[in-house]
C-alpha cells in the first residue's frame, strides 16, 4: 500500500458497512462529496476499484473484499490503542446511543447528566427519535431496541421490561362516559395511536393487545405528540407508564389491564469491549435499575 491515509481507510470501512455513501457520510458527519472524494483518492493510491455502484448503493468488488479484511484488522488495532490510552486518561471520543423517542426523551434524560459528569472528555450523542440506528452498520455504538435482531454481527442482551396502559385526561373522562372494559372503546370514543404504515417496530402496534379490531382516529408517528394529544383531551391512547404516570392530568383507563414490552441493548460484536461502549451499557443497566418503578409500576 502506498502511503495510505488512515482517515481514507476509515471512510472505506464506513461505506463498506453502510452500503451507501450517503448513509456513511451521516455516520461520519461528513459531506457526501467530501467522503466520495476521499474514497476516490484511496482507490487511486491503491490503483484498484473498491466498489461497484448499483441502484441500491455501493457493493464491494473483489479488491474491496480483500481490503475490508485487512482494514477491519487495522480498525481493531486502533481500538485497542484507544483503550490503552483510556486506561490512563479516562474515556474520550464520541459515544452514540440510539434509543426510541419516548425512552430517550422521557426517561434517560433524568440520568444522562450524571453519566456525562463522570466522563467529562467523552462526547455523548443520545439519538432519540422514531426509528433506530443500526450497530451492525456502525451507525451507533449502542442501540436500545424493542426486539432482538435476527441477524447481523451484533450482540444483544435484555435491558428491561416496561408496561403500557390506556390513558385519558381528566377533562376527557369528565366529558365522555368512562370505559369499563376495552370493548367499550369500539364506540363513542376517540383513540390515539401510531400511523400503521410508519411503524418502525411491530411491537408498537398496541391497540389489538387490548381489544381486537380497535382503530385509532388520530394517529401520529411521535409518542411525544400522542402524549400531548391525550393530555389535551383529544382522546384515549396507549402510553408507556414511565411517561404517563408523571402527568398529573392523566388517569389510567381500565387500569387493571396492562401490556408489556421489552428493551434490548444491541452492540456490534467488534466494539463490545471498547471502554466507552462498556461504560455506556453499564450506565443503561444502572439507569433502568434506578428507575424500575417507573418502567413497571406496581398496581
Amino acid at each position: 500500500m502506498h502511503d495510505l491515509n488512515w482517515n481514507d481507510v476509515r471512510v472505506f470501512l464506513a461505506v463498506a458497512h453502510a452500503g451507501q455513501i450517503g448513509r456513511a457520510a451521516q455516520t461520519m458527519k461528513l459531506d457526501p462529496t467530501t467522503l466520495g472524494r476521499r474514497l476516490k483518492r484511496l482507490e487511486q493510491r491503491l490503483e484498484v476499484t473498491l466498489f461497484e455502484r448499483t441502484r441500491e448503493g455501493q457493493v464491494l468488488t473483489e479488491a474491496g473484499e480483500l481490503l475490508l479484511t485487512k482494514a477491519e484488522g487495522m480498525a481493531e488495532l486502533a481500538r485497542l490503542i484507544d483503550d490503552t490510552a483510556v486506561s490512563h486518561s479516562g474515556l474520550s471520543g464520541t459515544l452514540r446511543i440510539s434509543v426510541s423517542e419516548g425512552f430517550g426523551s422521557q426517561f434517560l434524560t433524568s440520568y444522562l447528566g450524571k453519566f456525562a459528569g463522570a466522563h467529562p472528555a467523552l462526547t455523548i450523542e443520545l439519538v432519540a427519535n422514531s426509528g433506530f440506528l443500526s450497530p451492525s452498520r456502525r451507525e451507533a455504538d449502542i442501540s436500545v431496541m424493542l426486539s432482538r435482531p435476527k441477524a447481523g454481527p451484533v450482540l444483544c442482551r435484555k435491558l428491561s421490561d416496561y408496561r403500557l396502559k390506556l390513558y385519558a385526561s381528566k377533562s376527557y373522562l369528565a366529558k365522555y362516559q368512562r370505559p369499563r372494559a376495552p370493548a367499550d372503546l369500539q364506540h363513542g370514543h376517540t383513540l390515539i395511536s401510531y400511523v400503521p404504515d410508519l411503524l418502525y417496530a411491530p411491537e408498537l402496534n398496541y391497540l389489538d393487545d387490548f381489544e381486537a379490531g380497535l382503530k385509532a382516529q388520530i394517529r401520529s408517528s411521535s409518542i411525544n405528540a400522542q402524549v400531548r394529544l391525550v393530555e389535551e383531551g383529544a382522546g384515549i391512547g396507549v402510553l408507556p407508564c414511565f411517561i404517563a404516570e408523571k402527568s398529573l392530568g392523566l388517569e389510567a383507563v381500565c387500569p387493571e389491564m396492562a401490556i408489556e414490552r421489552t428493551f434490548w441493548i444491541v452492540t456490534h460484536r467488534d466494539t463490545q469491549n471498547l471502554a466507552k461502549v462498556k461504560a455506556g451499557k453499564e450506565w443503561l443497566l444502572q439507569s433502568v435499575l434506578d428507575g424500575r418503578e417507573q418502567l413497571s409500576p406496581v398496581d
